[in-house]
């Protein structure tokens, strides 16, 4: 990462490549591109701030949430994964800053061309009205950052980092899940993205750049963004998994293999519908295929012994864990959950019955696919 941050930095103080023509006047005076002519003001948010909000403001908000999360390799892999949504979006913007580039809507005013060459030579093209830097006569520097338009720099850095921050926040909130979450999730979520659109809408107001490379610009940070949290934790969208962070050794097997989620079942900051209580069969509760598959989901790290337990490989999370067969001989159904008051009273019986027939004849079948089970197990011993 520091050997890719510095080439970006060596190309963002490189002069631009291209040798870019452009119009100034028609034959009558009149400016060819007025868009092009707007005054030198000074910026609203400046380059450096953008960059410093786009990264300060999401790992305040990754520590203010390991007050109830509070796993190490959460907010590991959250900063690990913010720095690499925003350095590999700022290389990749600078590289086309640098090679293609642009026009700025103030290249007009701080190129200062020499009208009387343009009115007395002529130009180049057709009807000779395209001219090069060489007519400019203003300071080289800004003529230069003039050429550097497309794209945005500054949305490039707000994008990659606030839409990795409303990433994190959807899975850690489970805003888009099992159960209907409160409205300040949602505002809560969708405050990253605000703050990302007010920066790049202010420089359309300071005349800094075009519509078009705030385009531009936002969609490299928000691809990189994606990106980078897909790199990091188990999932972007599927709200089973999309807490869980992944690490570099151990795969994460999405309901295949062992018990468990490494550990990682309680990354998670809400508290509703069963979130945050440890998990047996993966990353979220109420798994609907929990029952039906033979294994159970988790990082495949699991060692076994004869009597079916397992080990994790994460520091904290080594643990023995109760086989299917050893569950149930001791009455202990494995869709229960410890400590999970909301979801144990779902799943709690009445003289061996569910109040609801059908879910009686949801829970009737589930055991009889586990006895199934269990004579399969028993008979491979």
């Amino acid at each position: 990462m520091a050997a890719m941050g510095a080439v970006g930095l060596g190309i963002y103080m490189a002069d631009p490549a291209p040798s870019r023509s452009f119009p100034i006047t028609f034959r009558d005076g009149e400016i060819v591109y007025p868009e092009f002519a707007y005054p030198l003001r000074k910026e609203i948010v400046p380059i450096w701030l953008a960059a410093l909000l786009a990264s300060l403001i999401p790992i305040i908000v990754f520590l203010l949430m390991q007050i109830r999360i509070r796993s190490f390799w959460d907010v590991n892999n959250a900063f690990i994964g913010l720095l690499y949504s925003l350095i590999t979006a700022a290389v990749f913007q600078v590289f086309i800053k640098w090679l293609i580039g642009g026009l700025r809507p103030h290249f007009l005013y701080v190129c200062a061309p020499d009208l009387t060459r343009v009115q007395a030579d002529g130009g180049q093209g057709f009807n000779n009205i395209m001219f090069q830097r060489d007519i400019c006569t203003g300071d080289e520097k800004q003529i230069n950052d003039s050429l550097e338009s497309m794209p945005s720099g500054h949305s490039t850095a707000a994008a990659a980092g606030f839409v990795f921050l409303y990433l994190y926040l959807n899975a850690k909130l489970k805003v888009w899940s099992n159960y209907h979450p409160a409205m300040w999730k949602l505002l809560a979520t969708y405050a990253p993205i605000l703050g990302a659109m007010l920066i790049i809408g202010s420089l359309t107001i300071d005349e800094f750049h075009n519509w078009y490379d705030c385009f531009a610009g936002a969609t490299i940070g928000t691809v990189m963004a994606f990106s980078a949290y897909r790199m990091v934790y188990a999932s972007v969208w599927d709200f089973r998994f999309n807490h869980i962070p992944l690490t570099r050794h151990t795969p994460f097997s999405y309901g295949a293999g062992q018990a468990g989620a490494g550990g990682f079942e309680t990354a998670v900051f809400t508290r509703k519908a069963g979130w945050g209580y440890e998990e047996a069969f993966g990353g979220a509760p109420f798994d609907a295929a929990r029952h039906l598959r033979g294994g159970q989901s988790g990082f495949n790290s699991a060692v076994h012994d004869e009597h079916g337990a397992g080990h994790h490989g994460h520091e904290g999370g080594v643990g023995r864990r109760l086989s299917r067969r050893d569950q149930v001989g001791n009455g202990v159904m494995p869709g229960d959950r410890n400590g999970d008051i909301e979801h144990n009273a779902a799943m709690a019986h009445h003289d061996g019955a569910m109040a609801d027939p059908g879910q009686n004849r949801y829970r009737i079948h589930s055991r009889s696919l586990e006895r199934k089970a269990l004579n399969r197990q028993s008979g491979g011993l």
